[in-house]
């Protein structure tokens, strides 16, 4: 195998000797491991807010992080262990400097006389990335809020909700002409509907609520200019019924709601108490303040009240004096509306139960429960109506309830505005409102809202811990405080670019972006830190060469050194910005299910590095002057880092 090896990469006429060779290899390996080492901590510690967050976020995220952390360290492991190795195989022949490169020539060409330009003039151009960073912050506040992205699941659910009380037959005919007319539109390609609950207890949806896929046909074959969100606002225009309101989600989305919040719309404010009468006025109350917000649709106050029972009271001075007892009444009601059980068939390993009960047509209307014959011992069969009051009374249609508490809620979405504003918005409406609550009564946000504030809340608590760990590792890493500000005053300007892009494009600030900016993060302080270690070893040939103090020391040696540090190390800085631009620009122009979430992940990472660069580059070699030139004018010397060890 060594001979084999021997053979492949032999290369007559090898300027270089072996011990020659890898002491270069060595030194150079010595001088970019501890960087890589030390990099891929801070990348791997700036994705920690990811693995720490919970609930739907934590499983969408978390396999990012995992997997981008495993790559970081089996990637650090293979250049410090592996790389070297090959790269004494393949070294071979006459080493040719860094300005033979015609690429590297040429990138040279460029970049010096701007830098040039920028040491120049550093208070200018220091004093425009303030600017452009305090554009940015302005920018950072007008930007909306959502939890997530909504992910386009190519299909619309559409729930409308009738009135508690509606019949069968109503409701049936309902469906029929809401799904006819959900047909008619060009882009609609099937649509099911489906009133009343299914045969599982994990479905509780009582007859009045209605829902009814919407599958759509592939986006090429809508009309010109349309949009989901044009054919949700056709279908609500043509769908206004009376005692009907419309609601719009989507299938998947709507079931990860309800079984994590239990509300089936976007946003949903739930009312606690001890009576549903008072629940009922307040939901009424909390749905008139609500109307007419931007933002919000779909507005829905779920009936605590309007449930229509059928009441059979028996009179018990009356039942007495024909010699009946209440569990008499009992009976007949039971077997003549409800049923009697009377047997059970056995078919192979099925069980079926025979139940027998009286015809539709003597229980199918108040008048007829009246005349339901009871059998009396001395005077024959008589109505019900005279041993009971037959009657209907209104009721609650279901009760709800959580905490041990009675619950009501007053549902919304959001369309055309971001989730954060709306709620805000609707939060000064219902200020007043809260301050007068009954005693024993109180409200909570719930839906997307809540989902939001305990991200934003994991994400606050661990940003600044995070920050201080990394800032440590810099410290640990350079043994200056001042180096480790150096490398850290790069995040702020590295998120300017993030935040101009997510602004230009539209995005709203989500757990996604905020995905893509802790990201930014740990790459804008590797290239930095990149950019440092090269500064420092261009510090050292300085001193070596002549000396250290501010006699031999003048503005332009310095100046010239730090060019050499900059301009020289061109080619390894932008390859490894190149390379992660390379592989996110693509995502932009991704389309299909799973682009939604993708691209506010990518849209900052690409506006920041770019950025980030561009600061790396030209600003942190004019913070580095200016700090080197303040030492000479204190200390009458500068401060050196040994990058080598």
């Amino acid at each position: 195998m060594k001979n084999l090896l021997k053979k492949i990469f032999k290369k007559e006429h090898d300027p270089l000797s072996s011990e020659e060779k890898l002491k270069i290899i060595e030194a150079s390996s010595k001088l970019v491991g501890p960087g890589a080492f030390y990099s891929t901590v801070i990348v791997i510690t700036s994705f920690l807010p990811v693995f720490l967050l919970t609930g739907m976020e934590g499983k969408l995220f978390s396999p990012l992080a995992y997997t981008k952390s495993f790559i970081l360290i089996i990637d650090a492991f293979i250049t410090i262990t592996l790389t070297p190795v090959l790269i004494s195989f393949l070294l071979k022949g006459r080493l040719r400097p860094e300005n033979k490169n015609p690429i590297n020539r040429k990138l040279e060409s460029i970049y010096t006389p701007i830098l040039i330009f920028c040491l120049k003039w550093r208070k200018t151009v220091l004093g425009l990335n303030i600017i452009a960073l305090l554009i940015g912050v302005l920018m950072f506040t007008r930007l909306g809020s959502e939890f997530m992205p909504p992910l386009d699941e190519g299909s619309i659910l559409f729930m409308p909700v009738t009135l508690p009380d509606v019949s069968n037959s109503e409701v049936k005919r309902i469906l029929q002409v809401q799904d006819k007319l959900i047909k008619s539109i060009p882009e609609v390609a099937h649509v099911l509907g489906k009133a009343g609950r299914a045969n599982t207890a994990t479905d509780n949806s009582p007859i009045s609520m209605i829902e009814t896929i919407v599958l759509l046909k592939p986006q090429h074959e809508w009309r010109e200019d349309k949009t989901k969100n044009d054919i949700i606002t056709e279908i609500n225009n043509k769908l206004q019924m009376p005692g009907v309101t419309n609601g719009f989600t989507q299938p998947i989305i709507n079931r990860i709601n309800m079984l994590s919040t239990g509300i089936r719309t976007d946003v949903g404010i739930k009312i606690y108490g001890a009576s549903l009468d008072t629940i009922e006025v307040l939901s009424q109350k909390i749905k008139k303040a609500l109307e007419g917000t931007a933002g919000i649709k779909d507005l829905y106050s779920e009936p605590i009240t309007g449930g229509k029972y059928i009441d059979i009271e028996a009179k018990r001075e009356v039942i007495g004096r024909y010699g009946l007892t209440i569990d008499d009444v009992n009976s007949v009601v039971e077997a003549a509306i409800g049923g009697m059980k009377l047997t059970t068939t056995i078919e192979g390993r099925q069980r079926f139960s025979v139940n027998a009960r009286y015809a539709q047509e003597y229980r199918n209307s108040l008048e007829a429960l009246k005349k339901l014959q009871i059998q009396t011992m001395q005077f024959g069969p008589i109505p019900l109506e005279t041993v009971a009051d037959v009657k209907i009374s209104d009721g609650p249609p279901m009760i709800n309830s959580e905490n041990a508490m009675l619950r009501g809620s007053v549902l919304f979405n959001v369309r055309e505005r971001d989730l954060g504003s709306t709620v805000k918005e609707a939060q000064k409406k219902l200020n007043e409102m809260m301050t007068k609550m009954p005693k024993g009564y109180y409200v909570e946000w719930s839906g997307q809202w809540e989902n939001q504030i305990r991200a934003n809340k994991t994400l606050r608590m661990i940003l600044p811990i995070v920050i201080s760990i990394i800032f440590l590792v810099l410290y640990f890493r350079y043994h200056s405080m001042k180096e480790a500000l150096i490398t850290m005053i790069t995040v702020p300007f590295a998120l300017i670019g993030g935040i101009f892009m997510v602004y230009f494009y539209g995005i709203n600030l989500s757990v996604a972006v905020a995905v893509g900016f802790i990201a930014l993060f740990g790459l804008a302080i590797e290239t930095a830190m990149l950019m440092t270690i090269f500064l420092n070893e261009a510090m050292n040939k300085m001193v070596a060469k002549h000396g250290n103090n501010k006699e031999v020391i003048t503005e332009a040696i310095l100046r010239q050194y730090i060019i050499d540090g900059s301009a020289k190390r061109l080619r390894p800085k932008l390859m490894t910005v190149s390379v992660s631009l390379f592989g996110l620009i693509p995502i932009l122009w991704a389309t299909g299910t799973g682009a939604d979430v993708m691209l506010p992940i990518t849209v900052p990472l690409i506006g920041g590095t770019i950025t980030s660069t561009i600061y790396v580059l030209l600003v942190t070699p004019v913070v580095f002057e200016m700090v080197k030139l303040r030492e000479l004018k204190t200390k009458g010397k500068i401060d050196l880092i040994d990058v080598k060890e």
